[in-house]
């Protein structure tokens, strides 16, 4: 094996990232009632940092205790229970690991029975789920406001003992919100043009970077497309991180869709901007899903990428790095079944990551007939969501990853201990 995944990789404020393995951020929803970090949380986070990884990026931090993602998601709004973020911190940050939070505001992606009308750049509900209310245009002191929450919340990390930060800008949160002329309707300085559409991104990894300061990683995770016509295209997003590479960004991590094109989860049937398959028989073979987009993006920009989303086997790890399609892989759903995979990769004991079938799980003599149509292909996403999210509770807890567990019995698992812990939540 070629020794190119155990390399360090340092980024331009000058931290150093001991191999090129990436945790990439999944939504944990360990959270206490009280939307606090919890032991299991931080046994979760210690589990993965022994497995091996050279970056571990949480899952989303909310800003605010009124808009969750979930319900288990950590919120921050001061310092309150800054001890609690510092053993949680200091968990992650075993075996010489950098351990990043990742912030985030959901938008209109907040589920109704957390919030009944979430927030967005305008009033554009999330087509195909029952489960988001219409949303409210945001006005302009409160853009200003979650700007400064992002940048509060930031500082508060690096306190904590966080080694850096994330802002999340993709899968149609509210920042991949304001990107998408879908969604962004206004016709302020906030909406229009592309460079009005990428001003709330652009001033929140600002006033992050005043937060934190210049030695301290601040990454941002993109979508290279929302693979919906009309939508924050592949061309806005090369532009965008071009913006980005000038404002000192020290990382990218490269992803794609929302929750109404689950190009993040590799659903079947997506299709690019133009309509064209997603996937093209070459970034097939190199199996992972956005490594097309990376290879454009390094025509023109040198910042410093992780791709998440499809890598499974060291052949296509491997290839990535060396041929600088990009710097670090970035390990999702691998990392939620198999958490010491990441020392398996880089002793050279392992060819091909596991993975459960969907398909057989769901029952293919239901679904099969039907599997080209959209809300079939979005059940067996979510059905892989909640049977990889049932197990990050279970290492949490102390337990071992249930293969044996059918990822229709994980979806309603999770979807019902969602229900169950937005009931028991005694937020602010």
């Amino acid at each position: 094996m070629s020794n190119i995944l155990c390399e360090p990789f340092t980024l331009p404020c000058g931290v150093t990232i001991k191999n090129r393995l990436g945790k990439a951020p999944m939504t944990e929803g360990l959270a206490d009632r009280w939307d606090r970090p919890t032991p299991e949380l931080c046994r979760l986070y210690e589990r993965w940092a022994q497995g091996g990884s050279g970056l571990l990026v949480t899952g989303n931090v909310m800003v605010d205790h009124r808009y969750l993602e979930r319900p288990g998601n950590v919120v921050i709004e001061n310092e309150d229970h800054l001890d609690l973020l510092q053993t949680w911190a200091l968990s992650g940050a075993q075996n010489a690991t950098q351990m990043w939070m990742q912030i985030s505001h959901p938008g209109r992606q907040s589920p109704a029975y957390i919030s009944r009308t979430p927030l967005a750049p305008s009033a554009v509900k999330v087509s195909m789920l029952w489960v988001h209310g219409t949303p409210r245009a945001l006005t302009e002191a409160e853009i200003f406001g979650i700007i400064e929450r992002f940048a509060r919340v930031a500082g508060i990390a690096k306190k904590a003992g966080f080694t850096g930060v994330q802002l999340h800008g993709a899968h149609g949160y509210l920042i991949s919100e304001f990107l998408s002329p879908l969604v962004n309707r206004r016709t302020d300085q906030w909406g229009g043009a592309l460079e009005n559409r990428a001003r709330f991104l652009l001033e929140s990894v600002r006033a992050v970077r005043a937060a934190v300061g210049p030695e301290f990683p601040v990454s941002v995770k993109l979508n290279s497309s929302d693979f919906q016509k009309g939508a924050f295209s592949e061309e806005d997003s090369r532009t965008v991180i071009g913006w980005l590479e000038k404002e000192g960004v020290d990382l990218i991590e490269l992803s794609g869709g929302t929750y109404e094109q689950l190009a993040l989860l590799d659903e079947s049937g997506n299709t690019t901007d133009s309509g064209a398959p997603l996937l093209s028989a070459a970034s097939a073979k190199r199996e992972a899903y956005f490594t097309e987009m990376a290879q454009k993006i390094r025509k023109v920009s040198s910042v410093p990428l992780m791709v998440s989303g499809g890598f499974r086997t060291l052949r296509g790890m491997e290839e990535a790095v060396s041929n600088g399609v990009t710097d670090l892989i970035g390990l999702g759903r691998p990392l939620s079944s198999e958490p010491e995979l990441p020392a398996k990769i880089l002793a050279g004991n392992f060819s091909k990551a596991r993975i459960v079938d969907i398909d057989l799980a769901l029952g293919k003599k239901w679904f099969a007939p039907h599997s080209e149509n959209r809300r079939v292909r979005h059940l067996n996403s979510f059905a892989d969501v909640g049977w990889h999210c049932v197990q990050i509770e279970r290492m949490g807890n102390g337990q071992d990853i249930n293969w044996g567990m059918s990822p229709l019995v994980g979806m309603l698992k999770f979807f019902g201990g969602g229900f169950v812990k937005q009931i028991r939540r005694r937020h602010k």
